[in-house]
């Protein structure tokens, strides 16, 4: 396969889960093909200097892609900024990307798949975002793949003319919305993406994410995803800078490469309700919600002794 997306590997003080991101990545199909651009953040506090150090040291020895190119941050800049920094770089120079955080497990078709979607749909302005992970979904009766209005942002891709439409400023993005759009925009209330965009304005959160989906949504933007998750996240340990530990996001990885895409481009209504259905149904019963707060705030507890 020609012309193929370079991969943006975003890095900070997880060594282990970074080992595990590169070795399922060495693994894929492509990989010995593909350009790796390694965007290593600055410790932001003292104590992480120890760990950012040894990540540094790990992807220092990284081999199995065609070029390995490995940039350190003499600052810390955050997740959020990394990433919007680390994707316009690479979308001005390549015109696409494929982007990886430190706590992805990857199919070895995951890079197939990116590669060509984003060949498939280079000239489909509507398609403006690439998803490789999906929650469990339950059916048979969906495609292989699938248009969805919502991004994910567990391994993901996209166009430097879908990112020319990304907006940082959150005021901008609120000011386009209207209850109904509100509603639309949080699957008709299953999902807190609405509070999320309100919690970054509020400074509650430094989400790139919600504010990348918002820009699509704003648009009339689609997102291509897989009915069988080629996105693994084992980042819901308690280790990462959004989040909590937590299963109900956990999958099997595809072992089958995509043979069908959609060639109406149009949201799946299946799929929709598919995930609506799951997004309601996530968290379980009172009784399992209550369980999972409490060992929610026995882990903040530990992580302030």
């Amino acid at each position: 396969m020609q012309n193929l997306a370079p991969i943006a590997l975003f890095v900070y003080n997880r060594p282990e889960h970074t080992r595990r991101t590169i070795n399922y990545l060495q693994k894929n199909l492509l990989a010995d093909e593909s350009r790796l651009y390694i965007f290593s953040d600055a410790p932001k506090k003292n104590d992480d200097l120890l760990k950012v150090t040894e990540v540094r040291d790990l992807i220092k020895s990284i081999t199995g892609f065609k070029t390995i190119t490995i940039i350190e941050r003499k600052e810390n800049l955050g997740l959020a900024n990394s990433i919007i920094a680390g994707v316009s770089k690479l979308v001005s120079e390549y015109g696409k990307v494929i982007v990886f955080e430190d706590d992805l497990l990857s199919s070895i078709y995951t890079l197939k798949y990116f590669n060509e979607a984003l060949i498939k749909y280079a000239d489909e302005q509507k398609v403006m975002h690439i998803g490789a992970y999906m929650y469990p979904l339950k059916g048979n009766n969906l495609p292989e793949t699938f248009l969805f209005r919502a991004a994910t942002s567990w391994g993901w891709a996209t166009w430097e003319s879908a990112w020319e439409n990304f907006e940082p400023n959150v005021d901008l993005l609120l000011n386009q919305f209207d209850k109904k759009k509100a509603n639309q925009f949080a699957i008709e209330g299953t999902m807190n993406f609405w509070k999320q965009l309100l919690d970054f304005k509020a400074g509650k959160n430094d989400s790139w994410a919600i504010r990348w989906y918002a820009s699509i949504f704003l648009k009339g933007g689609l997102t291509l995803n897989p009915t069988v998750s080629f996105i693994q996240n084992i980042g819901n340990d308690g280790s990462g800078v959004h989040s909590n530990k937590e299963n109900m996001y956990s999958v099997k990885i595809a072992k089958k490469e995509v043979s069908q895409y959609p060639t109406v481009i149009q949201e799946d209504p299946l799929a929709y309700q598919a995930i609506k259905t799951f997004l309601k149904n996530r968290k379980g019963s009172l009784l399992q919600r209550g369980i999972r707060y409490i060992i929610q705030l026995k882990i903040k507890y530990q992580s302030k002794r």
